[in-house]
C-alpha cells in the first residue's frame, strides 16, 4: 500500500468573526482546506476577501471563532498563548510586503534574529545565516546594511530570515507588493526554487501574473473559498 502524506495543515469549517461597534464582520466563513507538505499555494481574492485573516490564522497570529485548525495532525484551534508563541517561533517563517529589517544590523545579523529567539548558539547561528543568504543569492552581501541593498535584495534577506528557522512552512504576504515587476519575478523565482527543495510555501497575492506561476490557487471572496484549482 502506498502511504498517503498526512496534511501539514487542515482547516475544517473554519470561521472568524469580528465584532465592530455592534456589527459582526465575517472575515472567514466555513473554510475547509487541506495543504500537504511541499505544496506551493497562492491565496488570491479582492481586498477584504479574507486573505489576511486566513494568513493570520495559518501563522498562529489569530484564533478561529469556530471550526478547527489541525497542524501536523494536532488540533491547535484552542492552543494556549504560550503554545502559539512556540509555533510562531519554530513552525512558520514569515515574509511580509514591508521587509521589516533592522536598519542598523547587517544582512547576516538580520537573518540571525529568529535564531536568537530559538536559543541557537552563536557559532551555529552564524553558519546557518550565512548559508541562508547564500541560498537566496546574497552570499556577497552578508555585511551590507539594508540601506546598502536594493528593494529586491532586502526582500531576499527577509526570505533568508524565514528560511533560516527551518520552519515547516513559509507564509509570504504580498512579498512583491513593494517591488518593481522585474524584482518581483526574481522573488517568485527564489520562492519557487525553495519549493522545489521541498519547502511548503503559501503566498498571498493580488497579482494575477504571480498567481498564475503557482501550481495551486485558492481564491477567496467574502471570507469563503470560491475556487481551489
Amino acid at each position: 500500500k502506498r502511504m498517503v502524506a498526512q496534511p501539514l495543515i487542515a482547516l475544517s469549517h473554519a470561521s472568524r468573526h469580528f465584532h465592530l461597534g455592534g456589527i459582526t464582520v465575517q472575515a472567514l466563513e466555513d473554510v475547509s482546506v487541506s495543504i500537504k507538505p511541499g505544496e506551493f499555494i497562492a491565496v488570491t481574492g479582492p481586498s477584504g476577501s479574507g486573505k489576511s485573516t486566513l494568513l493570520n490564522t495559518l501563522g498562529f497570529l489569530d484564533r478561529l471563532s469556530s471550526g478547527h485548525y489541525r497542524f501536523g495532525g494536532n488540533d491547535v484551534s484552542h492552543a494556549t498563548d504560550h503554545d502559539l508563541v512556540h509555533l510562531r517561533r519554530h513552525a512558520v517563517g514569515f515574509v511580509f510586503q514591508q521587509f521589516y529589517l533592522l536598519p542598523r544590523l547587517s544582512a547576516q545579523d538580520n537573518v540571525e534574529v529568529p535564531l536568537i529567539y530559538q536559543g541557537i548558539p552563536r557559532t551555529e547561528r552564524h553558519e546557518r545565516s550565512r548559508q541562508a543568504l547564500e541560498r537566496v543569492g546574497l552570499g556577497q552581501r552578508l555585511k551590507h546594511q539594508p540601506n546598502e541593498l536594493s528593494g529586491g535584495e532586502q526582500q531576499r534577506v527577509a526570505i533568508a530570515r524565514a528560511v533560516v528557522k527551518d520552519a515547516s512552512f513559509i507564509l509570504a504576504d504580498e512579498p512583491t507588493g513593494n517591488l518593481d515587476s522585474s524584482s518581483g519575478r526574481e522573488i517568485v523565482d527564489v520562492l519557487a526554487e525553495l519549493n522545489r527543495e521541498g519547502r511548503t510555501i503559501i503566498i498571498v497575492t493580488h497579482d494575477a501574473t504571480i498567481a498564475d506561476r503557482v501550481p495551486r490557487r485558492l481564491r477567496l471572496l467574502d471570507g469563503r473559498v470560491v475556487a481551489d484549482e
